[in-house]
């Protein structure tokens, strides 16, 4: 056997089915990872800067443009921040409505991340179009639950890219009876497909890969938590959005242009499966039925288990949209008068891929002094590099160079990151010792 050092460079110019670029930088010296760091390297986008100046009535049209996946997110938080510090109690048809809208961004996304993005790795794909041809049936019906979360965040906004539907207070607009009766009508013909995919889901071999991790989640008192509810961890902790920063801190680092977070100086978990692990108790009695059916003991500690949670998040979105729906009724006004007041003030939901935080200074007449946003993806970024370390060592280090690259970009896709968000994806350099 040749003992002399030997250093492998491997350069992926992009990383395939994740929403932007980054870079990954391995070394492996003597069968041990000796450096391992998840570069994101987007330019800065500085949308927190772009918001000061403007008016509290221009900031959900704003902050839609982060992200052309999970726009809704951006303007449920942003919106909910400024409701409560203008005072504005929201008609009970508005804050139904909102929860409605927000879960076809839920079902969109997670169609899309599961069908297109993640499901390929599964079946040694390199693209949903690889997959189509040997899951045709599944990939069309993930299609087509896609485009009905995309029909309901239409129905409410005006477009699903982008929507232009909600302003502080609820909606600009009520969307006819007779629209919502035709939606309604798909989203209880799409339970049993949403069914189907959870059991399909479910039959994927994983890598078992159980890790020690912090989950991170909102929670509601009675409602699995999706627009409101408390901040909640796995060792305990119970707050309000106010007092995120006593407990979360972000720093840079000086490889990535976004910041990484951590709670209490540790990394932590956000999205479905977090969510699933402190929330599960809150689902639908026939969404536990199928969780059960489907064998997944939670809390779960195997990061690849988030590919099934989010087909549970599909089904749960699906059933409370019906649920909000069927008596369905023209409000009187679809908002509320508002009236801007100075102050501070901060807000979170559930964006699909994890917690979602906001904070904005706003002065006496409704314009923003400053802001901060802090998006699921950099809250994980910690968590993955972590994931990758661990599920590497378990993985083993002396696979082929491409082999090690392809289960690294597994890893990083299984968060779904969307790297523009946090960028206030695989280049991959290998050293071996």
């Amino acid at each position: 056997m040749n003992e002399q050092k030997r250093t492998v460079a491997i350069h992926v110019p992009v990383l395939t089915r994740v929403e932007g670029e980054g870079a990954l930088d391995l070394r492996i010296e003597n069968g041990e990872i000796t450096e391992l760091r998840l570069r994101i390297f987007e330019p800065p986008r500085y949308f927190e800067k772009f918001l000061e100046g403007h008016s509290y009535t221009e900031v959900p049209d704003m902050v839609a443009r982060i992200c052309g996946i999970c726009p809704v997110a951006y303007q449920a938080t942003a919106v909910q921040a400024l409701e409560k510090l203008f005072g504005v109690e929201l008609d009970p048809w508005a804050q139904a409505m909102r929860r409605v809208f927000y879960c076809g961004e839920w079902i969109q996304s997670h169609s899309l991340h599961i069908h297109l993005l993640a499901a390929p790795d599964y079946f040694g794909c390199n693209s949903a179009i690889e997959l189509a041809r040997i899951a045709p049936d599944e990939v069309r019906r993930g299609l087509r639950i896609q485009a009905l979360g995309n029909e309901l965040m239409e129905l409410f906004g005006a477009r699903s890219v982008h929507p232009v539907g909600i302003r502080v207070g609820g909606f600009h607009g009520a969307p006819a009876q007779s629209k919502v009766n035709a939606t309604r009508d798909k989203l209880r013909a799409a339970l049993p497909e949403a069914e189907a995919l959870i059991r399909w889901a479910a039959g994927i071999r994983v890598p078992q890969d159980d890790q020690s991790f912090i989950s991170v989640a909102m929670r509601h008192t009675s409602d699995y938590a999706i627009e409101r509810g408390q901040i909640v961890t796995s060792d305990g902790l119970n707050i309000g959005s106010a007092d995120f920063d006593a407990h979360f801190a972000e720093h840079h680092e000086p490889f990535s242009t976004a910041l990484f977070s951590t709670y209490h100086q540790q990394s932590y978990l956000v999205g479905p499966l977090a969510r699933l692990n402190l929330n599960h108790d809150h689902l639908p009695e026939h969404v536990k039925a199928l969780l059960a059916e489907s064998g997944l003991s939670l809390p779960s500690r195997n990061l690849f288990h988030s590919m099934l949670a989010r087909s549970v998040e599909v089904l749960l979105a699906l059933h409370e949209a019906l649920r909000l729906l069927e008596d369905y009724r023209l409000p009187d006004s679809p908002y509320v008068d508002v009236t801007p007041r100075a102050g501070v003030t901060t807000g979170c939901t559930e964006a699909p891929r994890g917690m979602l935080w906001h904070r904005y200074e706003m002065d006496d007449k409704g314009y923003v002094v400053n802001a901060r946003i802090v998006p699921p993806t950099s809250q994980n970024q910690g968590r993955i590099e972590e994931d990758l370390r661990m599920s590497l060592m378990n993985f083993g280090l002396d696979h082929p160079d491409d082999a090690l690259r392809l289960h690294c970009e597994k890893v990083i896709r299984n968060y779904d990151p969307c790297i523009s968000c946090a960028t206030h994806f695989l280049r991959m350099n290998v050293e071996r010792g």
